[in-house]
């Protein structure tokens, strides 16, 4: 399971470098589109919905939204750039349902009554997924060469790779046992470490290479790797409250050794408003 497990995630790493260097603004769009839609499949699993004629009137109502979405910020083969302030409109919503969600967690289970509807978390699944679609793109209008979009994925891998191992070495104080027991305190705190190394890295990179930034947008791209961190965890949080709620062990199947698409951006999907409207701020300033 272990060898099936890096074998994916390298495939899953260069196919994922492959697109973010070498397909334009447009195309990337397209790309991320279906893609979304494959989570949108998955997501369905979590309001209740089963087989193709449950899913797919779901999945229509998500394409539907990407479309509009297409026009909304102008995205064609031509455009160079997306509306600001509608794309922040956007993520803004993507980051009030992430906040929001953090007192679903903490009243978990004694709260499923407020949001364990059909209708309910096919909403959520809205807020989810369409903000996340439209962060990734936006890094990628801003950088065409994809490297903020690749800061953004190295940044959330970071949390999960610092929370692992110090959660396997250390771990003991439980984080959340009502959604997540192998979670644990220390592994939170060695995500949040391993994450700020790398963050300092990507500050130096892009004051060295891009511009060079003040000493606050410094501070506040600092603030940003703990916000990133503690979204990514909110977001692996969330997905295991759904999962148990419809009592699945993995969003789908569709990766080998690592089960489905949601199982593996989680953290991204709630990591993204922040790390973006941040970004966007200090690239204004």
């Amino acid at each position: 399971m272990l060898l099936q497990r890096i074998i994916t995630a390298l495939v899953l790493l260069f196919a994922f470098v492959a697109i973010t260097i070498f397909l334009s603004a447009f195309q990337f769009s397209v790309l991320l589109a279906l893609l979304v839609l494959i989570a949108a499949w998955e997501w369905a699993g979590f309001i209740g919905l089963t087989g193709v004629s449950g899913k797919l009137p779901y999945l229509a109502t998500l394409a539907a939204m990407e479309l509009g979405i297409f026009f909304l910020l102008g995205i064609n083969p031509e455009a160079l750039s997306l509306d600001e302030l509608r794309v922040s409109m956007l993520l803004i919503l993507g980051l009030i349902f992430w906040v929001l969600s953090l007192f679903m967690l903490v009243g978990f289970p004694d709260n499923k009554s407020l949001w364990n509807d059909e209708s309910k978390i096919a909403v959520m699944g809205i807020f989810a997924l369409l903000p996340t679609w439209v962060g990734l793109l936006t890094l990628k209008y801003l950088d065409p060469t994809g490297h903020y979009l690749l800061a953004l994925v190295i940044l959330v891998a970071a949390v999960d790779v610092g929370a692992y191992f110090v959660g396997v070495n250390f771990g003991s104080k439980k984080l959340a046992p009502n959604l997540s027991p192998k979670k644990s305190w220390e592994g939170g705190w060695g995500g949040l470490a391993v994450c700020m190394l790398v963050g300092v890295g990507f500050i130096w990179g892009l004051h060295t290479y891009v511009e060079p930034l003040p000493i606050f947008p410094i501070g506040l791209l600092l603030l940003l790797m703990i916000l990133l961190c503690f979204f990514s965890v909110i977001g692996d949080l969330v997905e295991s409250m759904l999962k148990r709620n419809q009592g699945i062990k993995d969003s789908g199947a569709i990766l080998p050794g690592h089960g489905g698409m949601l199982d593996r951006i989680d953290g991204l999907m709630a990591a993204t408003p922040a790390f973006v409207l941040t970004l966007m701020l200090v690239l204004n300033m």
